[in-house]
Formats: C-alpha cells, structure tokens, sequence
C-alpha cells in the first residue's frame, strides 16, 4: 500500500461522492455489501493491474487499448511509447476512462485526467523518481530503457468499485 492516511480519506470521499452521483442503475449493481472501502480497494489492486485504457481522437471517436496499471497514491500510473496514439491523443485531449476487471468479480471504473510524468515534463514531477523505482522493480529495468517512452498518471474526479464477494477479493490479496 501506498497511499497516506490523508490520501486514503481523499480516495473514500471519491469513492462514495461518485456512487452518489452515480446513475440508478448503477447504484442497484455496485450497492452495500458489493463494494469495497478506499482502504480495501487499495489491498486489493496492489502489484500490476490490466487496464482498459479509453482515449479520444481529434474527431472525438473513443479508442480503448491495454497498459498495464499501477495504483500508486490514490491514482493509476502507466506507460506507454511516445508513439502510440493513445500518447498523441492524451496530449492533445487528457480525459480517460479506464476500467480493471477481473472476470464478473471485480471491477474498477475510473474517469479523470492524464498527466505526463516523465523528467521532461514540464514542471517536473517530484514523484516520478519514486514511480520509475517502483516501476523498474517491478518490471526488473527501467521502462524508460525500453526505448521513448512516457509515463503518465490519472488524476481520477469519479471512481466506483464493484466487487461481487468483498471478503473473497481480500483473501485473494492476502
């Protein structure tokens, strides 16, 4: 777990802000006993997660394309080539979707914001240093040695979190 106390009561108001808000509907699927806490949610996607990443082209058409996903302090982190064009379309248009499914038992669906973290950015993050360590840990060498590639976070504004069996998603996470 990464997350701070601070940032874990930010990530819960999110949470419960956003299935507020949220439709009918998706309040009869994701309803009490069928969700999970900020503080679950965050035992539960540690390590790399698959995500369905969604971007926009300059035509306004959605494209939706894999990245492997990490939830670092309250956000998703992921990588990807300088080329492709979820990179184009994220620096001209920064709103995401995305989603982390597992099968009909978990799902976490996220709306927000791309930002590039790479050194080149303008300002430079001041947590990249950090990302890029846990990310060449994970991966066993620095993605940036994979060739250009650019690294980026979502700043989610709405998330919501389904979970079919909440007690069997926390053992799964030991």
């Amino acid at each position: 777990m990464w997350e701070s106390d601070a940032e874990l009561t930010e990530l819960q108001a999110m949470l419960d802000a956003s299935l507020a808000q949220a439709t009918e509907h998706l309040r009869s699927i994701v309803r009490p006993g069928r969700t999970l806490t900020a503080a679950q949610l965050v035992q539960v996607i540690a390590g790399m997660c698959t995500l369905a990443v969604s971007s926009v082209t300059a035509a306004g058409e959605p494209r939706v394309s894999g990245a492997d996903g990490h939830f670092l302090h309250g956000c998703w982190v992921f990588t990807t080539a300088r080329s492709a064009a979820k990179a184009r379309h994220f620096a001209a248009r920064p709103a995401i979707s995305l989603a982390h499914l597992r099968g009909d038992e978990l799902g976490v669906f996220t709306h927000g914001r791309v930002e590039e973290l790479n050194p080149e950015a303008a300002p430079p993050d001041p947590q990249w240093p950090a990302i890029l360590d846990h990310l060449t840990q994970h991966y066993g060498s620095s993605p940036l040695s994979w060739g250009d590639v650019v690294g980026y976070r979502v700043r989610p504004h709405w998330m919501v979190v389904f979970a079919a069996d909440p007690a069997e998603q926390l053992a799964q996470a030991g």
